[in-house]
Protein backbone atom coordinates (compact mmCIF):
# COMPACT_ATOMS: atom_id res chain seq x y z
CA UNK A 1 0.00 0.00 0.00
CA UNK A 2 1.72 3.08 -1.07
CA UNK A 3 -0.79 5.69 -0.63
CA UNK A 4 -4.68 6.45 0.90
CA UNK A 5 -6.91 9.41 -0.31
CA UNK A 6 -9.74 9.68 1.81
CA UNK A 7 -13.35 12.06 1.03
CA UNK A 8 -15.81 12.41 3.15
CA UNK A 9 -15.63 8.90 4.90
CA UNK A 10 -16.54 9.31 8.40
CA UNK A 11 -14.85 12.41 9.84
CA UNK A 12 -11.92 12.21 7.39
CA UNK A 13 -13.49 14.96 5.04
CA UNK A 14 -10.43 14.96 2.71
CA UNK A 15 -7.13 12.94 4.00
CA UNK A 16 -4.08 11.29 2.12
CA UNK A 17 -1.28 9.48 2.86
CA UNK A 18 2.00 8.16 1.72
CA UNK A 19 2.85 5.31 3.21
CA UNK A 20 6.26 3.44 4.14
CA UNK A 21 6.56 0.49 2.94
CA UNK A 22 7.01 -1.31 6.63
CA UNK A 23 5.68 0.25 9.35
CA UNK A 24 3.26 2.66 9.87
CA UNK A 25 2.06 4.80 13.51
CA UNK A 26 -0.67 6.54 13.17
CA UNK A 27 -1.56 8.67 16.35
CA UNK A 28 -3.60 11.17 17.84
CA UNK A 29 -5.88 11.73 20.68
CA UNK A 30 -9.29 9.88 21.10
CA UNK A 31 -11.88 10.61 18.68
CA UNK A 32 -9.13 12.21 15.91
CA UNK A 33 -10.11 9.07 13.32
CA UNK A 34 -6.75 6.80 13.69
CA UNK A 35 -9.24 3.73 13.66
CA UNK A 36 -11.24 5.19 10.96
CA UNK A 37 -7.84 4.94 8.29
CA UNK A 38 -7.29 1.53 9.22
CA UNK A 39 -10.90 0.43 9.03
CA UNK A 40 -10.58 2.20 5.39
CA UNK A 41 -7.47 -0.10 4.47
CA UNK A 42 -10.20 -3.21 5.97
CA UNK A 43 -13.38 -1.68 3.46
CA UNK A 44 -10.89 -1.70 0.96
CA UNK A 45 -10.31 -5.04 1.63
CA UNK A 46 -13.35 -6.89 2.30
CA UNK A 47 -15.79 -4.28 0.63
CA UNK A 48 -16.93 -3.44 4.23
CA UNK A 49 -16.27 -1.90 7.94
CA UNK A 50 -14.92 -3.71 10.30
CA UNK A 51 -16.94 -1.96 12.88
CA UNK A 52 -20.49 -3.69 11.67
CA UNK A 53 -21.92 -0.07 10.67
CA UNK A 54 -23.87 0.20 7.65
CA UNK A 55 -22.25 1.97 4.73
CA UNK A 56 -24.56 4.95 4.77
CA UNK A 57 -23.26 5.24 8.62
CA UNK A 58 -19.50 5.72 7.42
CA UNK A 59 -20.56 8.89 5.09
CA UNK A 60 -19.69 11.98 6.72
CA UNK A 61 -22.87 13.77 7.85
CA UNK A 62 -24.08 15.70 6.12
CA UNK A 63 -22.50 14.55 2.75
CA UNK A 64 -24.03 11.95 0.17
CA UNK A 65 -21.16 10.10 -1.18
CA UNK A 66 -17.82 8.95 0.09
CA UNK A 67 -14.80 7.65 -1.54
CA UNK A 68 -11.56 5.95 -1.17
CA UNK A 69 -8.95 5.58 -3.36
CA UNK A 70 -5.79 3.34 -2.61
CA UNK A 71 -2.41 3.21 -5.04
CA UNK A 72 -0.77 -0.40 -4.04
CA UNK A 73 1.70 -2.86 -5.48
CA UNK A 74 0.62 -6.48 -6.08
CA UNK A 75 2.94 -9.29 -7.50
CA UNK A 76 5.31 -6.39 -8.80
CA UNK A 77 2.39 -4.17 -10.45
CA UNK A 78 0.86 -0.93 -9.58
CA UNK A 79 -2.61 -0.58 -9.42
CA UNK A 80 -5.60 2.14 -8.06
CA UNK A 81 -8.08 0.81 -6.10
CA UNK A 82 -11.38 2.69 -4.89
CA UNK A 83 -14.00 2.04 -3.06
CA UNK A 84 -17.11 4.38 -3.89
CA UNK A 85 -20.31 4.85 -0.99
CA UNK A 86 -23.44 6.35 -2.22
CA UNK A 87 -26.65 7.26 -0.49
CA UNK A 88 -29.43 4.96 -1.87
CA UNK A 89 -26.91 2.95 -3.89
CA UNK A 90 -25.05 0.03 -4.16
CA UNK A 91 -21.29 0.74 -3.03
CA UNK A 92 -18.90 0.18 -6.00
CA UNK A 93 -15.53 -0.76 -6.07
CA UNK A 94 -13.20 -0.21 -9.07
CA UNK A 95 -9.50 -1.53 -10.23
CA UNK A 96 -7.64 0.45 -12.34
CA UNK A 97 -10.79 2.21 -13.34
CA UNK A 98 -12.80 -0.42 -14.24
CA UNK A 99 -15.75 -1.61 -11.66
CA UNK A 100 -15.57 -5.20 -10.50
CA UNK A 101 -19.14 -6.96 -11.19
CA UNK A 102 -18.91 -8.83 -8.14
CA UNK A 103 -17.67 -7.55 -4.84
CA UNK A 104 -17.34 -11.27 -3.22
CA UNK A 105 -14.63 -11.55 -6.44
CA UNK A 106 -12.74 -8.57 -4.51
CA UNK A 107 -12.41 -10.20 -1.62
CA UNK A 108 -8.76 -12.23 -1.30
CA UNK A 109 -7.06 -9.34 -3.89
CA UNK A 110 -6.09 -6.99 -0.63
CA UNK A 111 -6.06 -8.86 2.39
CA UNK A 112 -6.39 -7.82 5.82
CA UNK A 113 -5.55 -8.61 9.40
CA UNK A 114 -7.37 -6.43 11.89
CA UNK A 115 -6.39 -6.76 15.48
CA UNK A 116 -8.62 -3.92 17.84
CA UNK A 117 -9.87 -3.56 21.18
CA UNK A 118 -13.08 -4.81 19.62
CA UNK A 119 -11.53 -8.39 19.47
CA UNK A 120 -12.26 -9.29 23.11
CA UNK A 121 -16.01 -9.97 21.46
CA UNK A 122 -13.98 -13.41 20.47
CA UNK A 123 -13.80 -14.60 23.99
CA UNK A 124 -16.66 -13.01 25.25
CA UNK A 125 -19.50 -12.69 22.87
CA UNK A 126 -21.86 -15.45 21.30
CA UNK A 127 -20.62 -18.17 18.71
CA UNK A 128 -21.57 -15.73 15.57
CA UNK A 129 -18.34 -13.63 16.69
CA UNK A 130 -16.07 -16.74 15.79
CA UNK A 131 -17.72 -17.86 12.79
CA UNK A 132 -17.42 -14.51 11.73
CA UNK A 133 -13.92 -15.00 12.26
CA UNK A 134 -13.58 -18.34 10.22
CA UNK A 135 -15.66 -16.87 7.30
CA UNK A 136 -13.28 -13.64 7.32
CA UNK A 137 -10.08 -15.54 6.96
CA UNK A 138 -11.22 -18.35 4.77
CA UNK A 139 -13.28 -16.26 2.54
CA UNK A 140 -9.92 -14.24 1.81
CA UNK A 141 -8.27 -17.47 1.12
CA UNK A 142 -11.36 -19.40 -0.93
CA UNK A 143 -13.44 -18.00 -3.62
CA UNK A 144 -15.02 -21.63 -3.41
CA UNK A 145 -16.15 -21.20 -0.07
CA UNK A 146 -16.96 -17.78 -0.10
CA UNK A 147 -19.74 -18.65 -2.77
CA UNK A 148 -20.80 -21.71 -0.65
CA UNK A 149 -20.81 -19.75 2.20
CA UNK A 150 -23.67 -16.96 0.40
CA UNK A 151 -25.57 -19.79 -1.31
CA UNK A 152 -26.16 -21.40 2.10
CA UNK A 153 -27.11 -17.84 3.54
CA UNK A 154 -29.63 -17.25 0.98
CA UNK A 155 -30.96 -20.33 1.39
CA UNK A 156 -31.17 -20.09 5.18
CA UNK A 157 -32.85 -16.96 4.80
CA UNK A 158 -35.39 -18.22 2.41
CA UNK A 159 -36.39 -21.38 4.81
CA UNK A 160 -36.94 -19.32 7.77
CA UNK A 161 -38.99 -17.06 5.67
CA UNK A 162 -41.55 -19.67 4.49
CA UNK A 163 -41.41 -21.68 8.08
CA UNK A 164 -42.64 -18.34 9.33
CA UNK A 165 -45.60 -18.03 6.22
CA UNK A 166 -46.17 -21.33 6.68
CA UNK A 167 -47.07 -20.91 10.44
CA UNK A 168 -49.09 -17.95 9.90
CA UNK A 169 -51.43 -19.09 6.99
CA UNK A 170 -51.71 -22.86 9.06
CA UNK A 171 -50.45 -24.58 5.81
CA UNK A 172 -47.14 -26.67 4.61
CA UNK A 173 -45.33 -27.87 1.44
CA UNK A 174 -42.89 -30.29 2.23
CA UNK A 175 -41.66 -30.24 -1.58
CA UNK A 176 -40.31 -26.32 -1.16
CA UNK A 177 -38.94 -26.94 2.05
CA UNK A 178 -37.03 -30.16 0.16
CA UNK A 179 -35.87 -27.58 -2.40
CA UNK A 180 -34.23 -25.03 0.38
CA UNK A 181 -33.12 -28.63 2.30
CA UNK A 182 -31.07 -29.80 -0.57
CA UNK A 183 -29.22 -26.46 -1.12
CA UNK A 184 -28.16 -26.08 2.49
CA UNK A 185 -27.42 -29.54 2.34
CA UNK A 186 -24.57 -29.01 -0.62
CA UNK A 187 -23.11 -26.28 0.49
CA UNK A 188 -22.85 -27.20 4.23
CA UNK A 189 -20.66 -29.80 3.16
CA UNK A 190 -18.49 -27.08 1.87
CA UNK A 191 -18.12 -25.00 4.78
CA UNK A 192 -17.93 -27.83 7.15
CA UNK A 193 -14.65 -29.07 5.38
CA UNK A 194 -13.11 -25.60 4.71
CA UNK A 195 -13.70 -24.84 8.44
CA UNK A 196 -12.37 -27.84 10.04
CA UNK A 197 -9.41 -27.39 8.05
CA UNK A 198 -9.20 -24.18 9.09
CA UNK A 199 -9.40 -24.98 12.79
CA UNK A 200 -6.84 -28.07 12.24
CA UNK A 201 -4.21 -25.23 10.81
CA UNK A 202 -5.25 -22.79 13.56
CA UNK A 203 -3.97 -24.87 16.66
CA UNK A 204 -0.48 -25.14 16.04
CA UNK A 205 0.05 -21.74 14.64
CA UNK A 206 -1.71 -20.63 17.56
CA UNK A 207 0.14 -22.42 20.52
CA UNK A 208 3.44 -20.87 18.83
CA UNK A 209 2.44 -17.55 18.78
CA UNK A 210 0.84 -17.90 22.59
CA UNK A 211 4.13 -18.79 23.64
CA UNK A 212 6.52 -16.20 21.93
CA UNK A 213 4.35 -13.32 23.03
CA UNK A 214 3.42 -14.85 26.98
CA UNK A 215 6.56 -16.84 27.80
CA UNK A 216 4.26 -18.69 29.30
CA UNK A 217 3.99 -22.74 30.55
CA UNK A 218 -0.27 -23.29 30.14
CA UNK A 219 -1.07 -24.85 26.51
CA UNK A 220 -3.58 -23.14 24.97
CA UNK A 221 -6.10 -24.89 22.07
CA UNK A 222 -9.21 -24.59 19.52
CA UNK A 223 -12.00 -27.18 19.23
CA UNK A 224 -13.81 -26.73 15.79
CA UNK A 225 -17.49 -27.37 17.51
CA UNK A 226 -20.18 -28.43 14.92
CA UNK A 227 -23.12 -30.71 14.39
CA UNK A 228 -21.87 -31.64 11.29
CA UNK A 229 -19.25 -33.61 13.16
CA UNK A 230 -22.07 -36.43 13.91
CA UNK A 231 -24.69 -36.37 11.38
CA UNK A 232 -25.14 -34.88 7.69
CA UNK A 233 -26.18 -31.86 7.04
CA UNK A 234 -29.63 -33.75 5.60
CA UNK A 235 -29.93 -35.98 8.68
CA UNK A 236 -29.70 -32.91 10.44
CA UNK A 237 -32.78 -31.01 9.02
CA UNK A 238 -34.89 -34.49 8.54
CA UNK A 239 -34.62 -34.56 12.07
CA UNK A 240 -35.58 -31.42 13.05
CA UNK A 241 -38.32 -30.80 10.78
CA UNK A 242 -40.82 -31.08 13.45
CA UNK A 243 -39.17 -28.94 15.64
CA UNK A 244 -38.04 -26.01 12.81
CA UNK A 245 -41.94 -25.98 12.11
CA UNK A 246 -42.95 -24.84 16.17
CA UNK A 247 -39.52 -23.18 16.26
CA UNK A 248 -40.38 -21.33 12.41
CA UNK A 249 -36.22 -21.62 12.20
CA UNK A 250 -33.71 -23.65 11.05
CA UNK A 251 -32.51 -24.84 14.34
CA UNK A 252 -29.75 -26.89 13.31
CA UNK A 253 -26.61 -26.44 10.61
CA UNK A 254 -23.19 -24.68 10.10
CA UNK A 255 -25.19 -21.48 11.08
CA UNK A 256 -24.69 -22.65 14.61
CA UNK A 257 -20.99 -23.58 14.13
CA UNK A 258 -18.52 -22.07 16.66
CA UNK A 259 -14.66 -22.65 18.01
CA UNK A 260 -13.98 -23.36 21.71
CA UNK A 261 -10.86 -21.44 22.80
CA UNK A 262 -9.02 -23.55 25.89
CA UNK A 263 -6.52 -22.46 28.25
CA UNK A 264 -5.16 -26.06 29.74
CA UNK A 265 -8.35 -27.92 29.78
CA UNK A 266 -10.87 -25.25 30.88
CA UNK A 267 -12.57 -22.57 28.53
CA UNK A 268 -9.92 -19.39 28.12
CA UNK A 269 -13.10 -16.79 29.04
CA UNK A 270 -13.38 -18.63 32.46
CA UNK A 271 -9.78 -19.33 33.53
CA UNK A 272 -8.02 -16.99 31.34
CA UNK A 273 -6.49 -13.87 33.09
CA UNK A 274 -6.61 -10.71 31.42
CA UNK A 275 -3.26 -10.73 30.42
CA UNK A 276 -3.49 -14.61 29.28
CA UNK A 277 -6.97 -13.42 27.03
CA UNK A 278 -5.03 -10.44 25.41
CA UNK A 279 -2.05 -12.50 24.65
CA UNK A 280 -4.09 -15.60 22.94
CA UNK A 281 -6.08 -12.73 20.76
CA UNK A 282 -2.91 -11.62 19.61
CA UNK A 283 -1.68 -14.71 18.95
CA UNK A 284 -4.80 -16.17 17.43
CA UNK A 285 -5.08 -13.20 14.95
CA UNK A 286 -1.17 -13.81 14.22
CA UNK A 287 -2.07 -17.34 13.34
CA UNK A 288 -4.91 -16.16 11.04
CA UNK A 289 -2.18 -14.12 9.45
CA UNK A 290 0.13 -16.82 8.66
CA UNK A 291 -2.64 -18.68 7.36
CA UNK A 292 -3.79 -16.35 4.99
CA UNK A 293 -0.82 -15.77 3.60
CA UNK A 294 -0.07 -19.48 3.28
CA UNK A 295 -2.79 -19.79 1.58
CA UNK A 296 -2.60 -16.17 -1.29
CA UNK A 297 1.16 -16.51 -1.40
CA UNK A 298 1.17 -12.80 -0.16
CA UNK A 299 1.30 -11.49 3.32
CA UNK A 300 -1.68 -9.24 4.63
CA UNK A 301 -1.42 -5.94 5.50
CA UNK A 302 -1.56 -6.03 9.30
CA UNK A 303 -3.58 -3.48 11.32
CA UNK A 304 -2.88 -2.81 14.83
CA UNK A 305 -5.42 -0.71 16.53
CA UNK A 306 -4.46 0.70 19.97
CA UNK A 307 -2.09 -2.18 20.47
CA UNK A 308 -1.24 -0.71 24.20
CA UNK A 309 -4.84 -1.28 25.25
CA UNK A 310 -4.51 -4.97 24.89
CA UNK A 311 -0.14 -5.34 26.00
CA UNK A 312 1.60 -4.07 28.39
CA UNK A 313 4.82 -1.97 26.79
CA UNK A 314 7.10 -5.45 27.50
CA UNK A 315 4.69 -7.56 24.97
CA UNK A 316 4.09 -4.51 22.38
CA UNK A 317 8.16 -4.53 21.85
CA UNK A 318 7.49 -8.47 21.73
CA UNK A 319 5.21 -8.28 19.34
CA UNK A 320 7.07 -5.71 17.25
CA UNK A 321 10.26 -7.40 17.12
CA UNK A 322 7.82 -10.31 15.94
CA UNK A 323 6.31 -8.39 13.29
CA UNK A 324 9.15 -6.30 11.86
CA UNK A 325 10.65 -8.93 9.37
CA UNK A 326 10.12 -9.64 5.88
CA UNK A 327 7.41 -12.13 6.20
CA UNK A 328 4.94 -9.54 7.97
CA UNK A 329 4.96 -7.07 5.02
CA UNK A 330 3.19 -3.83 5.84
CA UNK A 331 2.15 -3.11 9.42
CA UNK A 332 -0.34 -0.15 10.50
CA UNK A 333 -0.44 0.58 14.12
CA UNK A 334 -2.62 3.33 15.95
CA UNK A 335 -1.69 5.18 19.62
CA UNK A 336 -2.66 7.96 21.54
CA UNK A 337 0.98 8.43 22.38
CA UNK A 338 2.92 9.31 19.42
CA UNK A 339 6.50 9.00 21.92
CA UNK A 340 5.63 5.89 23.73
CA UNK A 341 5.54 4.53 19.56
CA UNK A 342 7.99 6.46 18.38
CA UNK A 343 10.60 5.88 21.51
CA UNK A 344 9.94 1.80 20.83
CA UNK A 345 10.38 2.45 17.17
CA UNK A 346 14.06 3.65 17.55
CA UNK A 347 14.59 1.03 20.49
CA UNK A 348 13.94 -1.82 18.12
CA UNK A 349 15.14 0.06 15.38
CA UNK A 350 12.08 -0.29 12.97
CA UNK A 351 11.86 1.26 9.52
CA UNK A 352 8.50 3.33 9.84
CA UNK A 353 6.57 6.62 9.34
CA UNK A 354 4.71 8.41 12.06
CA UNK A 355 1.84 10.37 11.42
CA UNK A 356 -0.20 12.11 13.64
CA UNK A 357 -3.91 13.44 13.60
CA UNK A 358 -4.60 17.03 15.15
CA UNK A 359 -7.45 17.61 17.00
CA UNK A 360 -8.53 19.93 13.76
CA UNK A 361 -8.02 16.69 11.49
CA UNK A 362 -5.10 17.94 10.12
CA UNK A 363 -2.27 15.05 9.13
CA UNK A 364 1.25 15.90 10.41
CA UNK A 365 4.16 14.01 9.61
CA UNK A 366 6.73 13.72 12.64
Amino acid sequence: MHALELTHFKNHRASSWQFNPKVNIISGNNGNGKTNVLDALHYLSLTKSYLNTNDSQNITHGESMALLKAKLARKGSEHVLDLGLKKGQKKKVRLDGKEIDRLADHVGYMPVVMITPMDRDLIIDAAETRRKLMDTTVSQNDKHYLNALMAYNRALTQRNTTLKYFASNRTYDAEMIGLYNEQLAHNASIIFEARKAFASELLPLLTHYYHLLSGGKETVGVRYKSALHESSMTDLLTENESKDRVLQYTSSGTHRDDLVFHLGEHPIKRVGSQGQQKSFLIALKLAQFEITKRHLGMPPLLLLDDIFDKLDEGRVANLLSLVHTEEFGQIFITDTHPERMLELSENLQLNHSTFEITDDGEIQSL
